[in-house]
């Protein structure tokens, strides 16, 4: 029988959240490019520094953007 204490749940939990934050930053970066073309280096720091909540807002409001304007106008709006 295997013991897992507080800790090493808590270790797990984090871990897999991590793992689904980078699933979900990479599906969405590969949606930009796409509907945007090529997203600029700062741009894509901001986006990486969203909150998997931030993260699946933008995933869906990419759905209306047509340039990159929408995109930026998009962070105005989050501050």
């Amino acid at each position: 029988m295997q013991i897992v204490t507080s800790w090493m749940r808590q270790g797990l939990e984090q871990g897999l959240e991590q793992g689904e934050k980078k699933g979900e930053l990479k599906l969405l970066m590969r949606q930009l490019n796409r509907r945007l073309g090529e997203i600029s280096p700062q741009m894509k720091a901001r986006i990486e520094n969203l909150s998997t909540f931030e993260l699946e807002n933008l995933g869906e409001a990419l759905l209306d953007f047509s340039s990159v304007a929408d995109l930026e106008a998009w962070f105005e709006n989050l501050s």
